[in-house]
């Protein structure tokens, strides 16, 4: 199906992810996904109890969405503090331990067992890895989930374990961009500022996003984040000067750009959801995320067709959007249903335990813990 052909409707509803309580699939989410109404979802741990629950939820997806407009399945699996899967997934270290080990096939070892447990499980997207430098030590939301704090330590290993996780046929998604790693405030309680000028900029925040953008990694993530010397009125995310004019013109991005989620008090705070909706994808985003609200969810959409109904260039906007996407979820191969056994023989394998072992160790070689 081309997304040219989908009523406005379905084409504005390919550009929102969406995620829900409980730990099946809400009746009125797989109404919306059998209707063409969202691109896909993001599950978190109150949604994945336990593997064979979680499984289950993914092949409900899945198949609510069906296979013409298949749905982006994604989840927050970094490793560290910010890991969502329940066990018998390992317990993979934080990413300042791979940065500490410095060995970037170990990095792309990590993100491919990683994709493959994941894929295993049902899902086609992680939200990983980070791409911030580690440049703040005030910094209260990345610190160790950057691989460090040199750009090129950051852009190498990073994008070699973002490059393992595309290896198992799972999208990676580097965050948050244009770098959220010099704050000291948290864009999930405040709005962060960044106040760093052009060349310092090039310098650190942005050489891990072209590097990532060079190899051809799938997706990114924006950051709730003004950065002055770029656009002092308003978030990255609703930013055409950072999502298309720096993203897509200059750092060379080609894939699908997500927002951070829009329910965030960096956003939300100041605008309606039905202005940010609007304002992220008329800036360059080509998928939001609302993580939560399933209210939310409907005014955004409602939000989005209004604008296209009014503006055709906005309608243009959207399609392009969509079909960046849609292009993307088709090239990921279909996550097939398996049994227990099958299921349990692909996640947590003796070789993740015994990698995942590796890093620790190395890392403390190298007198990180």
């Amino acid at each position: 199906m081309r997304p040219s052909d989908l009523s406005l409707p379905k084409l504005c509803g390919q550009l929102i992810v969406g995620g829900f309580s409980g730990t099946s699939l809400p009746d009125a989410y797989a109404v919306a996904l059998r209707a063409g109404l969202r691109g896909g979802a993001i599950l978190f741990r109150r949604n994945v109890p336990d593997l064979a629950t979680t499984h289950a939820l993914c092949c409900a997806i899945r198949d609510a969405a069906g296979p013409d407009l298949p749905p982006f399945i994604g989840v927050d699996q970094e490793g560290g503090r910010v890991a969502r899967m329940p066990s018998p997934f390992p317990k993979l270290p934080p990413m300042r331990l791979l940065g500490a080990v410095g060995d970037a096939s170990l990095a792309r070892r990590a993100g491919r067992l990683i994709g493959e447990e994941l894929r295993a499980t049902g899902f086609n997207l992680d939200f990983a890895p980070v791409l911030d430098v580690d440049s703040n030590p005030d910094n209260p939301i990345i610190g160790d989930r950057s691989f460090g704090r040199a750009p090129a330590e950051v852009a190498e290993l990073a994008v070699a374990f973002g490059l393992g996780l595309e290896d198992a046929s799972v999208l990676s998604c580097g965050k948050h961009f244009p770098g959220h790693g010099d704050t000291s405030v948290d864009s999930h309680v405040g709005l962060p500022i960044v106040h760093h000028g052009r060349a310092r900029l090039d310098a650190i925040e942005l050489a891990p996003f072209r590097a990532a953008a060079a190899a051809g990694l799938g997706t990114l993530m924006t950051a709730h984040v003004v950065v002055t010397s770029i656009d002092a009125k308003v978030p990255a995310t609703l930013s055409r000067a950072v999502c298309t004019d720096l993203l897509r013109g200059d750092v060379g991005f080609r894939g699908v750009l997500f927002s951070d989620d829009l329910e965030m008090a960096a956003v939300a705070a100041q605008y309606q959801v039905e202005a940010s909706a609007v304002a992220a994808v008329r800036a360059g985003c080509d998928v939001l995320l609302i993580c939560s609200n399933m209210e939310w969810q409907e005014r955004a959409l409602a939000a989005l067709v209004a604008e296209a109904e009014r503006d055709h260039a906005f309608r243009e906007r959207c399609l392009e959007a969509a079909e960046r996407g849609i292009a993307a979820r088709l090239k990921m191969p279909p996550t097939p249903a398996l049994d227990a056994e099958a299921l349990a023989s692909l996640v947590g394998r003796p070789e993740s335990v015994v990698l995942y072992d590796e890093i620790t160790r190395r890392a403390a070689e190298a007198g990180v813990a």
